[in-house]
């Protein structure tokens, strides 16, 4: 797990040099313990046509790579000045995987034509090692890194098919003059990008790495904005910051050095259908289970200290019920809330109970953290520059979460997907079952996933941009996702098969995000076993009559609106998940099997109009502040003393706008004093 950043000059100049060195220590929390640099002629653009390079390590890493210099000297700034540079590669490690010297980045072949600078876990590579190894090449760590960069010299772009892991890499193949970026199937590591004015190409773990190269005022992107405050996230590429863009998980950048050509290529999609030909049910659960085990094994492998979150819900509790039969003494987190002044539904949002009485089953050492309302408050700052642009959900607990995990171990297992493959949220795909064609479809999931604001208000909220949003249909971005699926969906099958794509393309991609920001803010990784590529590939062919029971009973409930009575069928909703529970038994007991779905919420519906109303009220109703050059201030104002007044729910409202504030005050802050 690192952080990597890098520049490719895609014209006859020489990439900037100056600010090269504050883009990788930008990155430090997500590698503290190597930095390496790697400047790159390749003989294309300028009048030496030879190719060469020059490596460096970091004065502070010095007797880690003694025989490079460290960047730092005099010697080393006259070197770096002295010629013109197509390349530039950056990293930061967190030392997991083989943690001697040896792992240091960027990494390449014997021949120094093949480079890697690379984020994440191949989780397979030992497999891919040994294959490898019978068709003669050799191998000189005990590091994934080197085995991404023979596998690419043997199988070209194509290798990225044989991966099971977690990644976000850049390739340099000297040998074809191409540049790759390339992200994972699902997400799980991110890697942003920009092309600057002057046709070079920024990338980064982080988007703070690109706006150090680029030395230019951040401006805020008012279509991305308008997006995340209609579906509280980012459903295309889009970022808070104007020019960067995320590349999408499943896709990879391939940059033609020759030809000066970018091409951006989807080479892995989900795909729910059923279509598996087993003969019963039990046969799906032994499968299930022989897979599940698989992911979690192969997901124990580290040179550090391994633990699990342990929220109490069925899928961590799971994770941690198989981990804990292959290490001994696991050490587990939760994550609790001081319930001293919540009301209505968020009275159950504390599973501490539930999480030592599986401690204790499982024997595994424990530690807890419970948040009181100040917590978020005293966080806002760290977590807003840490998360970047705001995501799905109330997510400062996750930071809490990953605060305390990072005291103990370096690796951390997360139940995150689960939902998403299982069919977690029946209550949303209700929106599916009920339509006369697909259009109608897309209506009415639609206008439930507009989640902040009310349909009637949004205009009203973006009045101060109108001119430059005018132009966004948040329902055309809505439907582009869903025509990745089925778009003539014959059946109530389909339908639901078509929301799971669209919740594992959107929802399960904005908590990965938030997952790795807040995670790598503690030097910490996080490893999501129900992401194995055999599992997912498994899970996503099982019939939907497996996963769901009695769906035509779901009634609709409002999960924005938790603190109203009638949704009180929320927690008690015990028809998700069906297989995957039948499975869980052999792992947890069954009052955790057969419990209620419970998302992982802190009480901040009580908490903003209550112990919290001050800081609301100090940070969201001040006319001069920076949110108020793009939201209306009235409309603002309104929503927010209706949650006050007890009118309305719009927790997720205040906390999005506390989140924007917040970054308003970082990052346009000292530009609009």
């Amino acid at each position: 797990m690192c952080g990597v950043v890098g520049v490719v000059s895609l014209k006859h100049k020489t990439i900037k040099t100056n600010n090269l060195v504050k883009m990788v220590n930008l990155l430090k929390h997500r590698g503290p313990d190597d930095a390496g640099y790697l400047f790159f002629h390749t003989g294309l653009h300028h009048s030496s046509k030879i190719s060469f390079y020059q490596a460096f390590s970091d004065e502070k890493f010095k007797t880690l790579s003694p025989l490079l210099p460290p960047i730092q000297e005099a010697m080393s700034v006259k070197e770096i000045n002295a010629h013109d540079w197509d390349i530039f590669l950056g990293h930061r490690r967190l030392s997991i995987i083989d943690t001697t010297p040896a792992g240091h980045q960027p990494m390449s072949d014997l021949s120094k034509n093949l480079w890697v600078s690379y984020n994440g876990e191949i989780y397979n590579f030992k497999e891919i090692r040994t294959e490898l190894e019978q068709l003669g090449y050799q191998f000189y760590t005990q590091s994934d890194t080197e085995v991404i960069i023979y596998a690419y010299a043997k199988w070209g772009i194509e290798c990225i098919n044989k991966f099971n892991g977690m990644f976000a890499l850049a390739l340099y193949d000297n040998f074809a003059k191409k540049f790759f970026l390339i992200r994972d199937r699902y997400g799980i590591k991110p890697l942003y990008y920009q092309l600057d004015n002057e046709n070079n190409l920024i990338f980064a773990s982080e988007s703070k790495a690109i706006l150090a190269y680029c030395e230019s005022n951040p401006q805020v992107d008012c279509e991305a904005l308008l997006e995340y405050f209609t579906f509280q996230n980012i459903f295309t590429n889009k970022t808070f910051f104007t020019d960067i863009k995320l590349l999408e998980a499943g896709h990879y950048l391939e940059i033609d050095l020759r030809s000066k050509t970018l091409i951006k290529k989807c080479y892995w999609d989900f795909c729910f259908e059923s279509c598996w030909n087993l003969k019963d049910e039990r046969e799906y659960i032994v499968e299930l289970e022989r897979l599940f085990i698989s992911a979690i094994k192969r997901q124990l492998q580290a040179d550090v200290l391994v633990g699990g979150y342990l929220s109490g819900g069925i899928d961590s509790s799971s994770i941690c019920g198989v981990a804990s039969r292959f290490l001994p003494y696991l050490n587990t987190f939760s994550i609790g809330f001081d319930l001293t002044s919540a009301r209505g539904i968020e009275l159950g949002f504390d599973e501490r109970e539930i999480s030592e009485y599986l401690s204790y089953l499982f024997k595994t050492e424990h530690y807890e953290m419970v948040l009181k309302s100040g917590d978020m408050e005293r966080c806002l700052r760290d977590f807003t520059y840490h998360l970047e642009e705001p995501r799905v959900g109330q997510s400062y607990p996750n930071f809490y979460a990953a605060k305390l995990a990072s005291k103990f171990v370096g690796v951390v297992l997360s139940g995150c997907g689960g939902d998403e493959l299982f069919g977690g949220y029946p209550w949303r795909y209700y929106r599916g079952i009920k339509n006369k064609d697909f259009k109608h479809y897309v209506e009415e999931y639609y206008l439930f996933w507009q989640r902040l604001v009310p349909n009637s208000q949004l205009k009203k909220l973006f009045a101060p941009i109108a001119n430059k949003v005018n132009s966004v249909w948040t329902r055309d971005i809505f439907e582009n996702i869903l025509k990745g699926a089925n778009v003539n969906p014959s059946c109530e099958e389909e339908y639901i098969n078509n929301s799971l794509y669209f919740e594992s393309k959107t929802f399960l991609h904005g908590l990965l995000m938030v997952e790795d920001k807040l995670s790598m803010a503690h030097s910490l990784e996080v490893r999501v076993p129900f992401l194995d590529n055999d599992l997912v590939d498994f899970a996503q062919k099982i019939p939907l009559s497996l996963k769901l029971s009695n769906f035509e009973d779901v009634k609709k409930i409002d999960e924005n609106n938790l603190m109203q009575k009638r949704q009180n069928r929320f927690l008690q909703t015990k028809n998700n998940k069906m297989i995957f529970r039948k499975m869980a038994s052999a792992f947890i007991p069954k009052e955790v099997v057969e419990g209620a779905k419970k998302g992982f919420s802190s009480p901040d519906g009580s908490w903003f109009s209550g112990e919290s109303i001050d800081f609301v009220k100090q940070k969201l109703f001040c006319k001069d502040s920076l949110i108020f050059h793009y939201l209306d201030y009235k409309t603002c104002y309104n929503l927010i003393n209706d949650h006050l007044e007890g009118k309305q729910n719009y927790r997720l409202l205040i906390w999005s706008l506390l989140n924007f504030n917040e970054w308003c005050q970082i990052h346009l802050g000292e530009y609009n004093a």
